[in-house]
This record gives C-alpha cells, structure tokens and sequence, in this order.
C-alpha cells in the first residue's frame, strides 16, 4: 500500500553514519532533520553528505530539514551536580548569579530580562513543564518562588511562563550563524523556533534568502502567543510554507488539557491555508527504550494521521534512542494502518473560498476528478516548482500523487507533501503528445500504474514559472498522447 503521510527523523548520535542512515531511509524516513541545539557545523556538514549519498545510491527522494535552536530560555548549572526540589521549598531564579553557582536554594538564569517580565502570583515551568514555581516575589535580579511541584533538576533545563509572555527575541545570534550554516549544507527546509507572529517568519526568510538560501521556512508553533488569537495563527501560517506543531513547549505555555484541541486546529488551519503541517514531540517517547511503543502512542500517530497531517517527527526516538531503526518500522506500520481507516476517496470541503491563480483551481479540478471518476489510478503533476501537487496534497485522496520534475531542489521539497510521490522527469525538447507517453511510460517502467488505467496529468505552457499550471487532461495508459 501507498503510504501518504512522511515520516521526519532526528540525527543524532544513534542514527548518524552512513550504515544506520542508510537502513533508516530503506524503513521509509523521508525527512532528516538537522537539530542545531546539538553538534558542530562540521558535524552536521558530514550528516548532509551522509544523507544525500545514501538516498542516492537507494535512489531515494530525501528533504533535509534544518531546526534552529531559537530563544530558548534556560537556567544555568548546578556547582555539584543535579538538585532535588521538594514540594513547598523556596527556590530562587537568579540572573545575575555565577553561572557555575547553581545548588538546591538557587539556579542562574540565561535570559537577563527574566525578572523585569515576572511578577508575583506568575506560574513559571522547568524541564517541560515537569516542576513548577509559582513567583512570591521579584526583588532585583532574584525571581523568588515556592515549588508546587518538584523534582530532580539539572543543568541548562529550559523555563517557560504557564500562559506565555517571556519576550526573548526570536532569532538569537546563534540563529543567524546557523542561518548561514544551513544555507552552506544547502537544506531544502529551515525551521524557526519560538516565532510569535508573521513578521518573525518575514526576518527569518529575509535572512536566509540575503545568506543564499533557497528552501522553504517552516514555522515551529510552541508559543502561547501564536495561538492565543486565530489571526495571528493564521498569518503566520501563511508567512511560511509549513508549520510543526512543536507539542513540547506548546503543552508547557498553554496546558496539557488545551493541546489535543489546538493541535488539531493548527492541522485544521494549515491545510485550509494551503501549507504543509508536520506534529512533532513525543510521539513514539517509550521507544527511545523500548522495541515496542505504547497503545497510547500508536493512538497519537494514527490520529494525527486521520487529521490529515502531512508528516509525523520523531526526534529523541531516532536522535539518542536505543532502537531507531525499529521506532521508524513500527511508526509507518502505525501510519498504513491508520490510512486504511477511512474513506479515502470521499473528498473533504474546501474551506478557504475563491480560486486567484490558475494553478490552484486545477490542482482542485484535478483532485475533484481523482475523488469522483471510476477507474482514475493515479495523478500526474509536472512541475518546475512543486507548487501544484503541493496544492493537490490539501485535499484528501487515496490517489498516488506523483511530481514529476527535472529538479533535484523541487523533488527533494515536495518530499514532505501528503500523498506525493517525487520523480525526476524532463520534458524539455518534447512535444506535448511525446511528453505525455514519456511521463506514462516512466510510470509503466517502475510499474506505477497498469495498462488501461485512468491518469489525471496537469502541466503547464511555460516552464520556470511559479504557477504556471494550466493543463488538465484525462488520459488512459496505453493511449497517452491523445
């Protein structure tokens, strides 16, 4: 069976070198991601190459996708190891303390603004929401607090401030030479950690494109602040060409009781806005030391699959754990079993009214025949950009949606679309009836599709041009030119 929704793996120390990266691309990862919090520029370079020669020599189609590390606001170390906080301590955040000086009374802090954005009765959470303070009081440099809710504490835990409004800037001097470094590996996506509104996605791209960058931008959601009002949710939906629904710091700031619902929204809205959504965080947690995940893990993925996500992430599962290779073997069993599920042929509305482009409305009209016409086996997308399967992969289908392009950067890009399948193909020189039977009989070859079978191909007049699509034709293998 056709497996529609990709799989996203971390790189880290359990799955980089060519013989684990190649047997993880062979088990179905369509994504790399690169975790700029961790490793140096030459390691990260050495992964990329990795990448790319292993999916080459598979003859693989693989996205690697560049994560910057972003503000995220951490405390300091501990002077002799970790600390255990007790229920009802006092317990100090201090900017100004050594940042070696750290011990079961008080921690420094990285992020020197911490106590001028704090006030008394502010619930502030430590290690992914694990402990929790509540602020008694704010004097200078020292944020004093009461543990609710204790634990054991080590170096450099991130703080996050229940509800959101820690106002660190979104991009870090460290982003900005990561920025550079992922234009030099050439990485088909960069993500932006902790964006709160479009306009830090419009000074990321502005950035990267000033750098040489040419891929795509992918807005991390993980901040109250992003989701709290649907316009700015929705702009900065649309200031990207994807989103992650990043769960781990989006769960600390808005709740747990709030998240499956705002998941399911920002899937909802991302694909009514014509982007791309990955879900990421936790999802396969107990493989990291375990061959077998839990029911309530295969219940995650499945229904971030039924929900139409284009991708799942795993990200410690395959970066640190002890059995990457069967976390991705289990997670696309999990994702063909949940794609069995549902009427895929039943089309869903279309949310967003008004076509603009011409692109857009025959990747709908295409989509529209695939959903309704007996005997249609697959969908043929040729493409300069990857704009139209991408426009194609919003609306469900149990249909194969296959790029054709002459592109490596736009068959690597559409890698991570729902449903899409990346060829490299080359109309240049053909006349419009060869390039149909061309394309067909690329598809017979790699027994794609069956002799008699209903195709529906798209393409368009001029080639180089963003939206350009504006060809539509039912053809039938075996009878491709006419």
């Amino acid at each position: 069976m056709f497996r529609r929704t990709k799989i996203v793996a971390t790189v880290g120390p359990a799955s980089a070198g060519p013989e684990r990266l190649a047997a993880l691309i062979e088990a179905g990862v369509n994504v790399f991601r690169l975790n700029f919090s961790h490793g140096s520029a030459d390691d990260h370079r050495a992964v990329a190459e990795d990448i790319r020669r292993c999916a080459s020599e598979q003859g693989r189609i693989v996205a690697v996708l560049g994560d910057l590390q972003g503000p995220k606001i951490r405390i300091a170390r501990f002077r002799d190891g970790p600390v255990t906080l007790d229920n009802g301590a006092a317990f100090t955040l201090d900017t100004a303390l050594d940042v070696d000086a750290g011990d079961r009374h008080r921690v420094g802090v990285d992020y020197p603004a911490l106590a001028g954005e704090c006030a008394a009765g502010d619930t502030l959470l430590l290690n992914d929401g694990l402990i929790e303070l509540q602020v008694e009081s704010v004097r200078g440099s020292q944020v004093n607090c009461r543990v609710i809710s204790g634990g054991e504490l080590s170096n450099h835990k991130g703080i996050n401030r229940k509800g959101g409004g820690l106002n660190a800037e979104t991009l870090t001097d460290k982003d900005r030479r990561d920025i550079v470094l992922a234009v030099s590996l050439e990485v088909d996506y960069l993500a932006l950690s902790f964006p709160r509104h479009a306009d830090d996605i419009h000074q990321a791209r502005a950035l990267y494109r000033q750098a040489g960058g040419q891929g795509g931008l992918v807005a991390k959601i993980e901040r109250a602040e992003a989701v709290a009002d649907p316009d700015t949710l929705d702009q900065l939906i649309l200031a990207a060409d994807g989103v992650m629904v990043a769960r781990g710091d989006l769960a600390v700031e808005i709740g747990d009781a709030e998240l499956v619902g705002v998941q399911k929204h920002i899937i909802r809205r991302a694909r009514a806005l014509d982007r791309f959504v990955i879900t990421a965080t936790q999802m396969m947690e107990s493989m990291i030391h375990s061959p077998q995940p839990t029911r309530a893990e295969v219940s995650d993925v499945a229904n971030a699959v039924l929900d139409g996500t284009d991708a799942v992430m795993l990200s410690a599962e395959t970066a640190v754990g002890e059995y990457p290779l069967a976390t991705v073997n289990a997670m696309a069993r999990i994702i063909l079993g949940a794609e069995r599920t549902y009427q895929s042929r039943l089309p869903e509305p279309v949310a967003e009214p008004g076509i603009t482009r011409s692109d857009e409305g025959i990747a709908r009209a295409a989509m529209y025949l695939a959903n309704h016409l007996e005997g249609v086996q697959a969908i043929l997308a040729m493409t300069d950009t990857g704009t139209t399967p991408r426009l194609m992969s919003r609306i469900r289908s149990g249909m194969p949606i296959f790029a054709l392009t002459p592109h490596a950067a736009t068959r690597r890009r559409v890698a991570i679309y729902r449903g899409v399948q990346p060829l490299a193909f080359d109309s240049a020189g053909l006349a419009p009836e060869q390039a149909n039977q061309a394309a067909v009989a690329q598809l017979l070859q790699r027994d794609l599709v069956h002799p008699g079978a209903r195709l529906i191909l798209t393409k368009g007049d001029a080639v180089n041009q963003h939206g350009g699509t504006n060809t539509l034709k039912v053809i039938t293998v075996g009878d491709a030119g006419r």
